[in-house]
């Protein structure tokens, strides 16, 4: 691994600040009526004090029933991106965060359910614990950043190949990543497609890794069927 990852979230919140200060984030215009979305990659201290990004299992009802997500929504009347991530990480997980935690941004992501999703980072002060909304979250979980940029956590497969977790099919032999269908595999329950696959993998990249921006553009990677729902 070429980067030396943070210890800590305040030594996240110092890189993260600095990586995508430096990255030229692609926007999606509003032409043509489009649909907006905000997530955030919202990162706190777990358990044992080690930084880690949060991630979601959304309620078994409504629209994304199960599946796996970061906090967020599609934005209200009127309301800006940072606006609106910042209510849903609150309605959502009962955190409070300020316009001066956000760190910056990654690439807004063509959703193939018609939304165009603007993806946040974050960081909490130490101490933050959510306190999710069962209405609209089934389950939390922390994914240490070290789990995250760890090699083997980015599988590309034939796109015939997504299923739901947690069963997963053998491994197509050496797919092509510009044809492939990526998978994060996290944990053994815990495999994230696209859309927020594509975004825990872009801010792997982008603020774990520092690669360069243009080896991590996603707004191409491929989703499977049921996102669009």
């Amino acid at each position: 691994m070429g980067s030396v990852l943070p210890g800590s979230v305040r030594e996240f919140r110092e890189l993260a600040r600095a990586r995508l200060g430096e990255f030229p984030h692609s926007e999606v215009s509003d032409a043509g009526g489009v649909r907006r979305a905000a997530v955030l990659l919202c990162v706190v201290a777990d358990e044992d004090g080690a930084p880690a990004v949060i991630v979601i299992k959304r309620a078994y009802r409504g629209r994304n029933a199960g599946q796996w997500g970061s906090p967020g929504g599609r934005l209200d009347e009127g309301e800006t991106a940072e606006q609106a991530v910042l209510r849903e990480l609150r309605e959502e997980l009962g955190l409070v965060a300020t316009p001066a935690d956000l760190l910056g941004r990654l690439d807004d992501f063509p959703a193939s359910s018609g939304f165009v999703i603007t993806p946040f980072v974050a960081a909490l002060p130490e101490g933050a614990e959510p306190k999710p909304s069962p209405d609209e979250v089934h389950s939390v979980h922390m994914v240490r950043l070290d789990r995250l940029a760890a090699d083997d956590v980015p599988h590309w497969v034939a796109p015939h190949e997504a299923v739901r977790q947690p069963e997963l099919r053998a491994e197509a032999a050496s797919v092509p990543e510009h044809r492939g269908l990526l998978q994060m595999r996290l944990a053994p329950n815990m495999t994230i497609h696209a859309p927020t696959g594509a975004l825990l993998w872009q801010f792997r990249a982008v603020v774990l890794l520092g690669l360069p921006h243009t080896d991590a553009r996603v707004a191409h990677f491929t989703q499977p069927d049921w996102t669009q729902h």
